[in-house]
């Protein structure tokens, strides 16, 4: 009979770390642990496969399966000596959820499972704690409750608030065992009330209606939003864990809480991690009271407070041993879930830990100087898209400051924008456009939408390892969480804190790495980098192949690429370098010409401003490849748009109004795809192009004869579609060329040298590459007009009529999948083949967002492109992930 069943504890375990779509996550380090021998409670583990089985048949289990988990109970009542229902000695469960990829928070959990009023009673006898026993009883019946029979959490909440409003009490520690047994009966009513049918007293009961929530929770919104964040399939399911309970809330020697290996917002090494006492593990992570530090250093940085280390100092340094051991084995900084019961350590449960881009790259170079890991695997360990937010602004430190609250520095990063009180408010504005900051008392698994819509995110309540903290790091937002001054008002719509009174909609500023909270938009400047950042990009270059130049027509951009890695510009776009106010009206006095030799005239004023651009970027790129596109929109862009506007033009230029609009009307386009636009501009008006190309020659040759080697730049001709095209515009810059040298250095001279190379944007350039390939030197894909073209969507475009076809049925593939699931990826590989075919040694590359998008380039590396080109601050990305993607062939 197949195997649905898995057991651990006592030493030993029927799996371990390598059977994780069995077992899940949580289920398989479980079995590792105590297979390592650590303080593992005993349980098993219902396998994943039986999720979607489970899910399709309306709650049905595979014959055997609940046999084989009739059969592992029985093994943890031996190894604990209590039984599952007994009333003199009961053995209480947690059960849990366990996804193969970890997703924080957003399956279900109940806890202290087995109690009614029998048992309890009898759990109170056994550890002679009455009110222990009380509080565990009223646990179970909340989360119960919750999970499994749908009860609202709030209506519990309400119940207890008002228990320790009668009795002038501030913490739930206050309450006595009466409070609590009379809180239990509340519970119960009011589940009774709501649902027409008493609380099921039952243990055999209790334990199959929360493994059934357990396997169900799989398919809620907030795991589907979290699933679909990150791409987890959802045919994994999850696998569902059965444990036999440690209690933290057994009085002042016992205790709950998370502990990193190693510091989760900054890297540093060293544990860290929260615990609170006399507690149950959810009161730390759901951040309805606020926890203190693991050790007495971390505590006196947090201005003081009692700590693990000082409170319970022989659990403490049981448990730096088993951190030391868990990092060691896993070879990764792992977050663990442990209990102290009366001064014993329980390990509940360990996983790679969620961290901040800075944290990640700082671990990852760390593990590597360590000996843990090679270098290989720390450029593998770094997301490119993670990498990034490394490059995001923040605070400029001697900005004014306006800060309205203070709380933990949570999430590293900093965030302006409009605030939102409610998750579905922030998803809302995001929808709108705005920049959110998300401020709620405390996060829980159902805001995920709205924590992902936000730019920043404010708790309440809540530390360093709560709900809000974890899913921020993991997501990159900058998060402030235990902000205890703020007061949220979601009836009125207002936040209150430091004396401020604002409303949902003003606009704030989250300092995540000063744990700060401010009214207004605070200044932001670059991020510093750091030593870390710097190696791991070197150890990235020794394993590409792909070259990664940058997008860029500016100084400062091409700066920014150079400073961030970039091997050249891939992507020089001149029409953005006619927009400044200066030149605009230059190139519009050309537009407005009549004859050619009034369009030259004109163009000769552009020129100068031309070559002096080119001149600047070729001093930038000292010597790396600079790839300029002539001109590429229609003409009518350049052309002012409503009255006051055509008036202004009509006056600079000394031409009548109605001759203005007469010209604009003539020029603008409806199919401007088809139309005079790119290549066919420069065919109709090829003095635009000769002026563009002798500006780049006259540039190449003043900065070559300064550095004493030529400059060699790549003229890159867009919207190519046939090989007629690209061959007679290739005589008119070749003639340039010639001109440009005999002018510098007499009859005779040889021509400067450069490539001479076509965008390929259109589906019909990708099927008749090889014409093209006759002509040009190069190839450097336009991405971006491409992939909408064959219906994708790219990077940068919500296409919104894709996801409707995608809905409805009409596209044959997913619009948004990587380039080689869809025709794209096709079309490119036409392209490569028929421009290789030709020309064997044709340059090949991309110069569309793609070049910048880490599946993108993986798609790119195995077509065999030469470079990838994107906008610079996507250049560390793009490095990498060409890395990895090298590596991947490697593996």
């Amino acid at each position: 009979m197949k195997q649905y069943v898995f057991r651990f504890g006592g030493g030993g375990a029927e799996g371990g770390a390598d059977m994780r779509a069995v077992l899940g996550g949580k289920g398989a380090n479980l079995a590792e642990m105590s297979r390592l021998g650590l303080p593992v409670p005993p349980g098993f583990t219902l396998s994943a496969e039986l999720c979607a089985p489970f899910n399709e048949s309306g709650g049905k289990y595979p014959d055997g399966a609940k046999r084989q988990a009739g059969d592992a109970l029985r093994a943890v009542e031996r190894e604990t000596g209590a039984r599952f229902g007994d009333p003199d000695n009961p053995l209480l469960l947690s059960v849990r959820s366990g996804a193969r990829a970890s997703m924080p928070g957003m399956l279900d959990t109940v806890l202290n499972l087995g109690l009614n009023d029998a048992t309890a009673d009898g759990l109170a006898r056994r550890s002679g704690d009455a009110r222990f026993a009380a509080d565990s009883y009223r646990r179970f019946i909340q989360m119960y409750g919750a999970v499994v029979l749908g009860v609202d959490h709030d209506v519990f909440e309400e119940i207890l608030d008002r228990r320790k409003e009668r009795r002038g009490l501030a913490l739930d520690t206050d309450l006595a065992a009466d409070d609590w047994r009379r809180i239990a009966e509340l519970y119960k009513a009011k589940i009774e009330e709501t649902l027409g049918a008493p609380f099921p007293l039952d243990p055999q009961t209790q334990l199959w209606g929360a493994i059934g929530a357990v396997f169900r929770s799989w398919t809620n919104r907030r795991a589907e939003t979290y699933r679909k964040l990150n791409g987890i399939p959802a045919d994994w399911g999850t696998a569902v864990t059965v444990q036999a309970m440690a209690f933290g809330n057994m009085g002042g020697d016992s205790a709950s809480g998370v502990a990193f290996t190693r510091n989760p917002s900054t890297g540093a090494r060293e544990p860290f991690g929260e615990f609170l006492v006399n507690t149950q593990g959810e009161d730390v992570v759901a951040g309805v009271r606020t926890p203190h530090a693991l050790t007495a250093a971390a505590a006196a940085r947090a201005g003081g407070g009692p700590s693990l280390e000082e409170l319970m100092p022989g659990a403490w340094t049981h448990l730096a041993r088993v951190l030391e051991k868990l990092e060691t084995h896993y070879r990764d900084m792992q977050d663990v879930e442990f209990t102290v019961q009366q001064g014993k350590l329980h390990i509940l449960q360990t996983r790679a830990g969620k961290r901040s881009a800075a944290a990640a790259l700082c671990i990852a170079v760390d593990m590597a100087d360590e000996g843990l890991i090679d270098r290989r695997e720390a450029v593998r360990r770094i997301d490119p898209e993670e990498l990034e937010r490394l490059l995001h602004p923040t605070l400029d430190p001697g900005a004014e400051r306006d800060v309205i609250a203070r709380g933990l520095a949570a999430s590293p990063g900093a965030a302006s924008g409009r605030l939102a009180l409610t998750a579905d408010d922030a998803e809302a504005r995001a929808r709108a456009g705005q920049d959110v900051i998300l401020a709620r008392m405390e996060t829980s698994p159902e805001d995920i939408h709205g924590m992902h819509a936000a730019r920043g995110i404010v708790t309440a309540r809540g530390g360093m390892t709560s709900h809000a903290a974890v899913v921020a790091r993991g997501m990159g937002r900058p998060c402030v969480t235990g902000a205890g001054d703020l007061r949220i008002d979601l009836a009125a719509g207002t936040l209150s804190a430091g004396g401020a009174a604002l409303r949902a909609g003003d606009i704030v500023t989250v300092d995540g790495a000063a744990g700060e909270l401010l009214r207004g938009a605070a200044a932001m400047v670059r991020p510093d980098l750091g030593s870390e950042f710097g190696r791991l990009m070197e150890w990235a270059d020794e394993f590409r192949t792909l070259r990664v130049r940058a997008n860029a027509e500016t100084p400062a951009d091409a700066r920014a690429a150079r400073e961030l890695g970039a091997e050249g510009i891939g992507l020089c776009r001149t029409e953005h370098m006619f927009f400044d106010e200066a030149r605009i009206l230059a190139i519009r006095r050309a537009i407005m010409s009549e004859t050619e030799d009034e369009r030259r005239r004109a163009l000769a004023d552009i020129l100068p401003m031309q070559r002096r651009d080119f001149i600047e970027l070729f001093e930038i790129m000292a010597g790396r490849p600079v790839t300029i596109r002539l001109l590429d929109p229609p003409l009518h862009e350049f052309l002012p748009r409503g009255a006051s506007a055509l008036a202004e033009m009509a006056r600079a230029t000394g031409a009548p109004v109605a001759e203005v609009e007469r010209r604009a009307s003539q020029l603008q386009e409806t199919n401007p795809m088809l139309g005079h636009r790119g290549c066919r501009l420069g065919l109709s008006y090829p003095e635009i192009y000769e002026m563009q190309a002798r500006a780049v020659f006259e540039a190449a040759i003043a900065v070559g004869g300064k550095r004493g080697a030529p400059v060699a730049p790549e003229i890159m001709i867009p919207l190519a579609a046939t090989g007629r095209e690209l061959a007679l515009l290739a005589e008119r810059i070749a003639a340039v060329a010639k001109d440009v040298a005999r002018e510098a250095s007499g009859e005779g001279a040889a021509p400067p040298p450069y490539l001479f190379g076509a965008m390929i944007e259109l589906p019909r350039a990708c099927i008749v590459a090889g014409h093209l390939a006759s002509a040009a030197q190069f190839f450097s894909f336009g991405t971006n007009d491409l992939t909408q073209m064959a219906f994708g969507a790219s990077r940068d475009d919500s296409a919104r009529f894709l996801a409707r076809y995608a809905e409805l049925g009409i596209l044959e593939d997913d619009p948004f999948a990587t380039l080689d699931e869809t025709g794209v990826g096709e079309l490119v590989s036409i392209a490569i083949e028929g421009g290789r075919t030709v020309r064997p040694d044709i340059e090949l590359g991309v110069c569309g967002e793609h070049g910048g998008d880490p599946r993108s380039i993986a798609f790119f590396h195995r077509a065999g492109l030469d470079y990838v080109s994107c906008s610079p601050y996507r250049v560390p990305v793009a490095r990498l992930a060409a890395a990895r993607a090298a590596l991947e062939d490697d593996a």
